[in-house]
């Protein structure tokens, strides 16, 4: 008896699931177009398109680090209809960073699935005069608060691990936050910010043709995209090892069997051979992993970082 009763209770899960999508369905990238997440969420839409015969439409929301356009999400009706790919602020940085948010991020999103992960480079402008990892810090400590780095937004990898830099060799670096990477390096090649920590292929051509100098990776193994730029392991640092991130997410209340049918096409289509190249020139690492691995990610990095949030002072209001 029991039994029958669960399988009537699951019947329409079970219906619903198959069914969907049977409308259009809206995926919100936290960063503007261009970008890396902008890349992987329009990939990622027309392999879903594909698989399920449904529109899946990408609408840019940038701003606060993504939680504007994570917010609408949280607060969008949880029916498949309405998805987030953003990264690790939203994630796991941005609660502990900001002063107040409008959502929660573990109450009021579901994990899908960790879409992609990438290092990052530490880039420095050539009119600094320092040409590997010791003159950078030294040059820091010699000119505390004189030095600029960019970031593509407050909570970002590439914010929080120059945080992590700061608290771990005591040097202090103004923050400039950006909008993505490419006003970041705009105005780094400008001279108007003195470094940061990039994403490779956003900073990699510039560091070929001098007009930046790579002084180290944020893994514990040096890249394959720039094989002659050292790992934080090899220079000292190994706490420095530090993931740039994309994820994919649904309001929290949306139904397992539609997350679960989620996750699977997504893990399908991002396996792609053509995927996994085009993302692996931008650096990033194709993941696509299970609702409940991205959960036990984001719960793993939340407690990294909020570490590093707590014990470097960063905020934002």
């Amino acid at each position: 008896m029991k039994s029958l009763f669960a399988a009537v209770l699951a019947a329409p899960l079970i219906a619903l699931a198959q069914t969907y999508p049977a409308k259009p369905v809206k995926i919100v990238v936290t960063f503007p177009p261009g970008s890396t997440p902008d890349i992987v969420g329009r990939e990622l839409a027309s392999r879903l398109q594909s698989a399920l015969g449904q529109p899946f439409v990408v609408e840019n929301r940038a701003g606060a680090g993504g939680n504007i356009g994570a917010d609408a999400v949280a607060k969008a009706a949880p029916d498949g209809y309405t998805l987030l790919v953003s990264t690790n602020g939203v994630f796991s940085i941005n609660k502990s960073l900001y002063k107040s948010m409008p959502f929660d991020p573990d109450k009021d999103l579901a994990p899908i699935s960790l879409l992609a992960t990438a290092p990052q480079m530490l880039v420095v402008h050539p009119k600094l005069g320092v040409h590997d990892f010791k003159q950078f810090l030294e040059y820091a400590r010699r000119n505390p608060g004189k030095l600029s780095y960019g970031s593509v937004g407050a909570g970002s990898a590439s914010h929080l691990t120059m945080e992590l830099l700061k608290s771990a060799a005591g040097v202090s670096i103004v923050h400039v936050p950006y909008k993505g990477f490419p006003p970041a390096v705009t105005d780094m090649l400008a001279g108007n910010i003195d470094t940061m920590f990039a994403i490779i292929p956003s900073v990699l051509q510039h560091v070929k043709a001098g007009k930046m100098t790579g002084l180290a990776v944020t893994a514990l193994k040096r890249s394959a995209l720039a094989p002659d730029v050292p790992s934080v392991s090899e220079l000292g640092y190994p706490q420095l090892e530090s993931l740039a991130w994309i994820g994919l997410a649904a309001p929290a209340g949306t139904p397992q069997p539609v997350l679960d049918r989620l996750s699977a096409e997504t893990m399908r289509g991002m396996q792609a051979p053509e995927v996994r190249g085009l993302l692996g020139r931008q650096g990033f690492d194709v993941v696509a992993d299970s609702p409940q691995d991205f959960a036990r990610w984001i719960k793993s990095e939340s407690d990294k970082w909020s570490a590093v949030v707590r014990a470097s002072g960063a905020k934002v209001d």
